[in-house]
C-alpha cells in the first residue's frame, strides 16, 4: 500500500548522511581542543577544601555553612522584592490598558453620536434646503409641470403641491406622464383618459442618452457594442413644446416653466430632452439636484430644475420606499428591507416568479436569498447578501428597468381643491384637441411591453408631500422633545434605583401610617351616617375603597343633606 503524503516533511535521513553529520562534528570539536591548548587555557582548579589536621577545623566549617545560608537567604529576599516589582508593573499597566479602552470606548461613543447628530442635522438641512428651493421654483414659474412615473401615476401625485399651484393665482398646471415606455398600451391609454379630466396630460418618453462631448468620444470607442439609435430617441416633447410656446403667444410675455415631482421620476431626464442637450445632471442616485437651476430654451422661455418633493413620513411604507430619499446605508437597511416587503405585497406573486425565474417563496427573506443566489452575490462561506441586493431591487423599481403597471381607480372623484371651474382655468388657454392628436401619435409611435410580461401593480393613491419648512422644523422639535422627556425619564428611574436600597427601612413604617389613616377615615364615615341617618348606600365597599385612596372624606356631609330629600327609592328596587 502507497504512503499517503505527509503535509510536512519528514526529519528521518539515511544512515550514511547520519554518520557523515556525526564524524564532521568529531572533527570540529577535535580543532576546538588543539586551540584551545595552544593558547594555554587550563580547567579550573577544585577547592581542596581544609585539611584534617587544621586546628579549629569544626568553627571554619560551620561559619561556611552560615555564610552558605546567608547568600541562600539573600538570594530568596532578592527574588521576592522582584516578583513584587513585576506584580507592581502589572497591575500598573493593566490599569493603563483599562483606562486606555475606557478612552478609546468613550472616544467611538462620543464620535458616533456626534457623527449621528450631524447626519441627522444634515439630512434636516437638506429636507429643509429642497423645500425651500422647491418653494422657490413654485413662486417663480408660470407654468408648473408634475411629471409622474407612467407606471403608477397616482402615487407620483402630490395632493399638497396641486393644491398650492391652484390656490396660486396665475398659475398652470400640466401633468406630464413620463416612462410611457414601460407601461402596455391599453394601460397608458386608460390613464391619459382619466388624468385628462382633471389637467392637461402630455405623454412623454425621455431620452435616456444625450450626445455630448463625453458621450461622443465613448460612442467613437464603442460603437459596434452600443446601438444608440433606440436610447436616445425622445417622444413627446414637440408635443409639449407647442403647448409651452402657445400660452407664450396667448400671455403676450416670456414665461418660466417649473418642473417638479418627486424623485427618480425624471424631471432633469425632461429637461434635458427639451434642451437637446445635458445641462441638468442625471443619475440612478435619488436626489442628484439639490438645488434650482434655470436652462434657457428659447427667448421667451427658461426652464427651472428643482429638487424633488420632500416625502411626508406619515405616508404607508410603499410610498416611502418608492417616493422618498431613502438611505441605504447601514442605518436605512430596516427602511429598504420595509420598502420590498411592501412592493412585494402590492404585487401578484406569480408575476414576480415568472419575472425573476425565482421558485415560490414564504417571505421576503426568502425571496431576497433565492435572488442573491440565483445572480451570484454571496458573502464569504457561500451567504446570500441580502442586503445588496435590496438595496439593487429597489433601485430597479425606482428606476427604468422594471416594466410594472397600475390601473387607473373605477370612479373618478375630484380631490376638494379641485371644482369644476378650477379645471376649467386649467384647460384654458391651450389647445386640448390637438394635444389629445398629439399624444395619440406619441402613443403609436412606441413600442410597449406586451401585459403578460408587465407586473399588475396595486397603487397606494396619493402620495403626502411636504412643502413648508416650517412642517419640518415642527417635526423635528417635536422629535427633539421626546428624546429629552424620555432621557429625563430614564434619568428619574435611575434615581429611584439608588434610592429604593435607603428606603427599604422607612417603607414598613410608611404602611403602618397608612392603615391606621385608613382605619379613622372608616370611623368618621360611620359616625356620619348615624347622625344623619342617612339610608344605606347600595354600594358602601365602593365609598370606603374611594375614601381609601384618596386618603379624605369620599363625600361631604352638607351635600348628602340635601340629596336625602330629593332620594327617589323605587330607584334601588327597580
Amino acid at each position: 500500500m502507497k504512503r499517503p503524503k505527509l503535509k510536512k516533511a519528514s526529519k528521518r535521513l539515511s544512515c550514511h548522511k547520519r554518520y557523515k553529520i556525526q564524524k564532521k562534528i568529531r572533527e570540529h570539536h577535535r580543532k576546538l581542543r588543539k586551540e584551545a591548548k595552544k593558547r594555554g587555557r587550563k580547567k579550573p582548579k577544585k577547592d581542596p577544601g581544609i585539611p584534617s589536621a587544621a586546628p579549629f577545623k569544626e568553627e571554619l566549617l560551620r561559619e561556611a555553612e552560615q555564610r552558605k545560608q546567608r547568600l541562600e537567604e539573600l538570594k530568596q529576599k532578592q527574588k521576592l522584592d522582584r516578583q513584587k516589582e513585576l506584580e507592581k508593573k502589572r497591575k500598573l499597566d493593566a490599569k493603563k490598558n483599562a483606562a486606555k479602552i475606557k478612552e478609546k470606548t468613550e472616544g467611538k461613543e462620543s464620535s458616533r453620536k456626534s457623527e449621528a447628530k450631524t447626519n441627522k442635522l444634515l439630512d434636516k438641512n437638506s429636507k429643509k434646503s429642497f423645500c425651500r428651493e422647491l418653494k422657490k421654483v413654485i413662486e417663480a414659474s408660470d407654468v408648473v409641470l408634475e411629471v409622474l412615473d407612467a407606471r403608477d401615476p397616482l402615487g407620483c401625485r402630490c395632493p399638497q403641491l396641486e393644491q398650492a399651484i391652484c390656490s396660486g393665482e396665475d398659475k398652470k398646471l400640466l401633468l406630464v406622464l413620463n416612462k410611457i415606455d414601460l407601461v402596455p398600451k391599453e394601460n397608458l391609454e386608460k390613464w391619459l383618459n382619466y388624468l385628462k379630466n382633471e389637467f392637461p396630460t402630455v405623454a412623454f418618453k425621455s431620452a435616456t442618452l444625450l450626445k455630448d462631448r463625453t458621450m461622443q468620444e465613448k460612442v467613437t470607442k464603442r460603437s459596434a457594442r452600443i446601438d444608440l439609435s433606440r436610447n436616445t430617441e425622445c417622444f413627446g416633447s414637440e408635443c409639449l413644446l407647442k403647448l409651452l410656446q402657445e400660452h407664450c403667444k396667448t400671455q403676450n410675455k416670456a414665461i418660466q416653466v417649473g418642473v417638479v415631482g418627486f424623485p427618480n421620476v425624471g424631471k432633469s431626464s425632461i429637461i434635458n430632452s427639451l434642451k437637446g442637450a445635458r445641462p441638468c445632471n442625471v443619475g440612478p442616485a435619488r436626489g442628484v439636484t439639490k438645488s434650482m437651476q434655470i436652462v434657457h430654451i428659447d427667448k421667451q422661455m427658461k426652464i427651472l430644475d428643482s429638487p424633488s418633493i420632500v416625502a411626508d413620513p406619515s405616508n404607508n411604507a410603499l410610498a416611502l420606499a418608492m417616493r422618498s430619499i431613502i438611505d441605504t446605508g447601514e442605518s436605512g437597511l430596516a427602511n429598504v428591507l420595509e420598502g420590498i416587503d411592501a412592493i412585494l405585497n402590492h404585487c401578484s406573486k406569480q408575476q414576480v416568479m415568472m419575472f425573476y425565474s425565482i421558485p415560490d417563496f414564504r417571505n421576503t427573506e426568502e425571496f431576497l436569498t433565492l435572488l442573491a443566489q440565483k445572480r451570484g452575490m454571496l458573502k464569504k462561506g457561500g451567504v446570500p447578501d441580502t442586503e445588496s441586493i435590496a438595496k439593487l431591487l429597489l433601485c430597479d423599481w425606482t428606476g427604468a428597468k422594471i416594466s410594472y403597471h397600475s390601473q387607473p381607480p373605477e370612479y373618478q372623484r375630484l380631490p376638494p381643491y379641485l371644482t369644476e371651474d378650477k379645471i376649467a382655468e386649467m384647460q384654458k388657454g391651450f389647445n386640448l384637441k390637438k394635444l389629445e392628436e398629439e399624444n395619440t401619435t406619441t402613443v403609436t409611435a412606441l413600442k410597449y411591453p406586451n401585459l403578460a410580461s408587465s407586473i399588475t401593480f396595486q397603487s397606494a393613491g396619493m402620495t403626502n408631500g411636504t412643502i413648508e419648512e416650517k412642517v419640518l422644523e415642527e417635526a423635528s422639535e417635536h422629535e427633539n422633545l421626546e428624546t429629552g422627556e424620555e432621557e429625563e425619564e430614564e434619568k428619574e428611574e435611575e434615581e429611584n434605583f439608588t434610592e429604593s436600597d435607603d428606603d427599604q427601612g422607612n417603607g414598613e413604617e410608611e404602611e403602618e401610617e397608612k392603615n391606621i389613616k385608613e382605619e379613622n377615615n372608616t370611623q368618621v364615615i360611620r359616625k356620619a351616617n348615624l347622625e344623619k341617618q342617612q339610608p344605606r348606600c347600595t354600594n358602601p365597599e365602593k365609598q370606603i375603597a374611594e375614601g381609601r385612596h384618596s386618603n379624605t372624606l369620599p363625600f361631604s356631609l352638607e351635600k348628602m343633606a340635601d340629596e336625602d330629600d330629593a332620594y327617589d327609592f323605587n330607584t334601588d328596587y327597580v
